[in-house]
């Protein structure tokens, strides 16, 4: 005959089995209501940061943009190149944009007595011009590091980085205008978008129909195929409408000043810091609009050529950085988004750039820092 149980037996295992249960349920009610609630400050960000660098590109963003990963990094406060997080040891090549050329000029020496084992190489093109267009190709090729555009990526880019099996992002550094300069002997006053758009697609022939002389204009041009400013140009100045005729074409920024020193309707655009302190060309103040004032992206008064080279023209940093000057975009570090070392080498240079010490440098190559 089985023995009876005692009644303080069983009532002790119920309730063991419901503080059992109950510790079970409640675990879990609080690991479902608040996943983070027992994380600390900084594995709070680091789990976050860890999700951010997890999430996909997303290339039907509009490029003119910034990534998600860019806009955290340009909120970064950091002070000097040494402050980083170290980046890696090796020899690493990288290009592009003619118009980075003042800005690699500035940093290639800081950033070699900072970190002397991140060793960068500028790589040019062998059978191309350089400039934004062959550095991304480049860089897709497996010929670059990373690379150095002043245009955003545009969806081709992307989709071939897709086929290839890796993604790119584009980290937004630094400002730029882009000025317009004619001979210094052409009596103009200045330019509006639409005058400038009627120049280069072929409707506006001569200075006399801009209240010049009669001078046939001569519009000089690099390639948009190649270059990122003329890129930039035809999207945002002529609308997406084609170069016209009679533009003639010039290998580079050097090509394009030398023919307008010598031609007294010629007429050309480059990134600002290369060309308002040139000597033998004279920059001229652009015009949203036939009703809206004209403006200098130098600082007036204007520095006349006979005083060049002991006073050159000076850069206007605040109507660039404003947006009073009509033409201006970004610069970026295009990055190769495959985890292996090229990755972390151009993540390494983005946020070099990023630093105060960076953007110091990036206001003394003539640009507009970006924080």
């Amino acid at each position: 005959m089985p023995q009876k149980q005692e009644p303080w037996f069983t009532a002790l295992f119920i309730l063991i089995v419901f503080l059992l249960m109950g510790g079970l349920f409640g675990g879990l009610w609080l690991l479902i209501r608040d996943p983070l609630a027992n994380l600390d400050q900084t594995n709070l960000d680091e789990t976050l940061d860890t999700i951010a660098d997890s999430a996909p590109s997303n290339p039907s963003r509009d490029t003119q943009g910034d990534t998600s990963e860019g806009e955290r990094w340009s909120l970064a406060n950091v002070s000097s190149f040494t402050e980083i997080d170290g980046p890696p040891a090796g020899l690493f090549n990288y290009g592009g944009s003619t118009t980075w050329a003042p800005l690699r000029e500035q940093e290639a020496p800081a950033l070699q007595e900072a970190w002397p084992d991140f060793q960068l190489r500028y790589t040019p093109p062998v059978a191309e011009l350089p400039g934004s267009g062959t550095g991304i190709k480049m860089l897709l090729d497996g010929q670059l590091a990373f690379s150095q555009s002043s245009r955003p990526l545009n969806p081709e880019e992307y989709e071939e980085a897709k086929r290839r099996g890796f993604s790119l992002e584009q980290i937004p550094v630094a400002i730029d205008g882009i000025a317009i300069v004619v001979n210094p002997d052409l009596d103009i006053q200045g330019l509006t978008i639409d005058q400038l758009k009627g120049i280069y697609t072929g409707t506006i022939t001569n200075w006399s129909e801009l209240n010049g002389p009669d001078v046939p204009i001569t519009p000089y041009s690099r390639s948009p195929e190649v270059g990122g400013t003329p890129e930039f140009f035809i999207e945002h100045v002529l609308g997406d409408e084609e170069l016209g005729n009679a533009v003639e074409w010039v290998g580079h920024t050097t090509e394009g000043l030398l023919q307008v020193a010598t031609n007294l309707g010629g007429i050309y655009y480059a990134s600002s810091p290369e060309v308002v302190p040139q000597c033998s060309t004279k920059p001229i103040p652009i015009a949203f609009s036939s009703d809206k004032p004209f403006v200098a992206p130098y600082l007036t008064p204007l520095v006349p050529p006979e005083a060049c080279p002991d006073q050159r023209n000076r850069l206007n940093i605040e109507a660039i950085r404003n947006g009073d000057y009509p033409l201006t975009r970004r610069l970026f570090v295009i990055v190769k988004k495959d985890g292996m070392l090229d990755q972390q080498a151009g993540e390494a240079y983005a946020r070099l750039i990023l630093t105060d010490q960076g953007q110091q440098l990036v206001q003394e190559a003539g640009f507009v820092n970006i924080r």
